[in-house]
């Protein structure tokens, strides 16, 4: 028998709300990512509880027990159980009596077994008991240890149920897996179609964490050949993909926010309305593209050392080695200030002439890697001019 031994497993908050849930026989048990993680040696974020207990039961025997309970999803059967200042979100075993896309209508369960059916990967379909005891009604350990992603029971019923599986399908793959099932590879790709329909702020959500996967390289490959990348982020190219990660762990950025990075070297049409970026998210989309028509250091200086930092490295990616020192050339050009004004040139020069003279004046101060000074860069201008 598989047991974990994670250190979630001692929360005394945890243990409160599991021993509350399972005072009267109800099965109480942690679910999904936490045993997945916990197996797999990864960290825990959130700790999701199934149980038996019907909603009610779960509020009752949470108040009988002096926690709080809110039925924040009531209706999906969930309760949130408060102890010690932390909320648990706790749902009742559901079992899908019809389905229609995104929603269903489903009826309560004291079966695990068919629980775990309702779930969209084997991986995330594993449970553990307040001692650590995994059970697993899908097969979803050897999966784990091949690192194999697969749907819980028939691919295309559970891309029916919600066609945003389809990109959960690559993200996870992306995250967690080596091995994609190929009965969910062909129906990922038959049911694309499908995607047209969930919204672009879904579709961005699950892009944003694709992206930010350790290697997304494969995950978007498979998308691509599957005719998923272009339909969900027209235009994009992820054949360099492999190639800027290995760029990014070079030059030890590997640690830092990747996904703006990574979505700038698709090269994607209009990615912001694609994925439903942000204002700031979009913003920095544009001056990354920008930067990559500049020399870093120039780059540095116009739009910050963070869009020139990322064009060098989507330069790398494509084939274009970074210049020795860039790095310094980078912090340097971010630091620069321009030290001619247009008050320097009054009153000699006036109207569209200034203007001109002092980007005639600017373009030779970058050219001379920002050492020009004020009185060098003055008569450059009034020479140019005169």
């Amino acid at each position: 028998m598989t047991r974990i031994t994670a250190p979630f497993l001692d929360d005394p908050a945890l243990k409160r709300v599991l021993a509350a849930l399972s005072a009267e026989g109800a099965q109480a048990l942690v679910v999904g990512g936490a045993v997945r993680n916990a197996l797999l040696g990864e960290p825990v974020a959130d700790v999701d509880i199934a149980t038996s207990a019907p909603p009610e039961d779960s509020i009752r025997l949470a108040e009988a027990s002096g926690l709080r309970a809110v039925p924040t999803g009531i209706e999906h059967g969930t309760v949130t159980i408060v102890a010690e200042g932390r909320g648990f979100e706790a749902t009742t075993f559901r079992r899908d009596v019809e389905t229609f896309g995104r929603r269903a209508v489903v009826a309560y369960s004291d079966r695990i077994e068919e629980d775990a059916q309702r779930r969209d990967f084997t991986m995330n379909a594993l449970y553990a008991d307040a001692a650590g005891q995994v059970l697993d009604p899908v097969g979803g350990l050897p999966d784990l240890a091949r690192r194999r992603l697969r749907f819980v029971g028939d691919a295309e019923t559970r891309i029916r149920e919600d066609y945003l599986r389809i990109l959960r399908f690559y993200r996870f793959l992306a995250r967690y897996g080596r091995e994609a099932e190929l009965q969910a590879l062909s129906a990922c790709a038959a049911l694309r179609e499908g995607l047209r329909d969930i919204s672009r702020e879904r579709i961005g959500h699950e892009m944003r964490k694709l992206l930010d996967a350790p290697d997304p390289s494969r995950a978007l490959a498979l998308m691509a050949e599957a005719g998923v990348l272009p339909l969900v982020l027209p235009g994009a190219d992820a054949g360099d993909m492999a190639e800027l990660v290995a760029a990014e762990h070079d030059f030890g950025t590997g640690a830092l926010p990747c996904w703006p990075r990574r979505l700038a070297l698709l090269g994607a049409h209009d990615p912001a309305g694609a994925l439903r970026l942000s204002r700031d998210e979009a913003r920095e989309q544009d001056r990354i593209a920008q930067a990559l028509a500049l020399p870093a250091p120039e780059a540095a200086y116009r739009l910050g050392r963070r869009a020139a930092a990322q064009s060098v490295l989507i330069r790398a990616a494509r084939g274009e080695p970074p210049p020795f020192g860039w790095c310094h050339a980078v912090a340097k050009g971010d630091q620069a200030q321009f030290p001619l004004a247009a008050r320097d040139l009054m009153p000699d020069l006036s109207g569209p002439a200034l203007g001109a003279a002092l980007k005639r004046a600017e373009t030779a101060w970058i050219d001379h890697d920002f050492a020009l000074g004020r009185d060098q860069l003055r008569r450059i201008a009034l020479e140019q001019d005169s």
